[in-house]
């Protein structure tokens, strides 16, 4: 192939791209800004009894840290996961934030997304699971990192 040939390809390519980018930015449906990443290290006490809800599996519970605050899930005695409260599928609106549906699910009741204690999305428009965050447990103490 030439070099000729290679260059005219190459700018086919970019010509395509460009194309496809103005498209989806006319769609609402595909845009989901991503959720800015902060720098944070979260210690939560699980005898505290704020954090009751933790001694059963999928109990769930607020806690400070991330952008728009967490969410941590028990799935069993030694595994904990953390989550952004931020909702995946339009993370700009002022009111995606999601909440604890105990023992059922997580949700977003601006936008109707349901997520089940994994963070994967189970219904409504997001298609994207929770931002997880690092755990790490040591006897009754969970450090929750980013």
């Amino acid at each position: 192939m030439s070099l000729l040939s290679s260059a005219r390809l190459y700018i086919v390519g970019l010509a395509l791209a460009s194309q496809a980018l103005l498209w989806g930015c006319g769609s609402s449906t595909n845009v989901q800004p991503q959720i800015p990443i902060v720098a944070f290290s979260e210690v939560l006490y699980l005898t505290n009894q704020e954090n009751s809800a933790l001694r059963f599996d999928n109990g769930a519970v607020y806690h400070k840290g991330g952008v728009n605050g967490l969410i941590v899930v028990r799935q069993n005695a030694s595994t904990y996961l953390a989550f952004e409260r931020t909702c995946t599928y339009n993370p700009t609106d002022t009111c995606a934030r999601v909440k604890i549906s105990p023992f059922v699910q997580l949700f977003d009741p601006c936008c109707k997304s349901q997520f089940n204690f994994q963070g994967q999305p189970q219904g409504g428009p997001a298609s994207l699971a929770l931002r997880r965050y690092s755990t790490s447990l040591s006897g009754n103490i969970l450090t929750i990192t980013n």
